[in-house]
């Protein structure tokens, strides 16, 4: 999905167990984004129970998953997503872990990832990332010309 208009308000899903993580989070993207609704869940249990009540216009523009949290993993949300059919199979889902684990990468990838980013842990590297991520040209991202790694 690509942004043709900029000044449009966007929405973005995070779904992460840590509570700091997530106030990190809201606070980077509020820094670097005006016109964005952020939607948090604790958990994938949480997401997933949000995700599959939203109607086609509804969807989100980008879902940051954290891969190690209780009840359902980012992992499993992730393959649970792309199974499934309409528009929120094709939402861009960005994995975003402490763990730089090559299995858990190479397993995002198999799954559909847009990106695997490896969690900043100072607040401008965060705000960096966020930067790069929503301001990408995702048009033909799926078709293999894009960086899947951001560091």
């Amino acid at each position: 999905m690509a942004f043709e208009n900029y000044n449009s308000q966007r929405f973005i899903y995070l779904a992460d167990d840590d509570s700091d993580d997530r106030e990190f989070f809201a606070d980077a993207l509020s820094e670097i984004e005006r016109d964005v609704i952020l939607k948090q869940a604790p958990d994938g249990m949480h997401l997933m129970e949000s995700l599959l009540t939203l109607s086609e216009s509804e969807l989100p523009d980008f879902i940051f998953l954290d891969i190690n949290m209780p009840g359902k993993t980012g992992l499993e949300c992730l393959q649970e997503i792309r199974n499934l059919s309409g528009g929120l199979k094709e939402v861009n889902i960005v994995m975003l872990s402490t763990s730089s684990d090559p299995e858990n990468i190479r397993r995002a990838s198999e799954l559909g990832a847009t990106f695997y980013a490896v969690k900043p842990s100072c607040f401008e590297r965060l705000k960096s990332l966020l930067e790069e991520v929503l301001s990408m040209d995702l048009v033909g991202a799926g078709e293999g010309n894009k960086k899947f790694l951001l560091v």
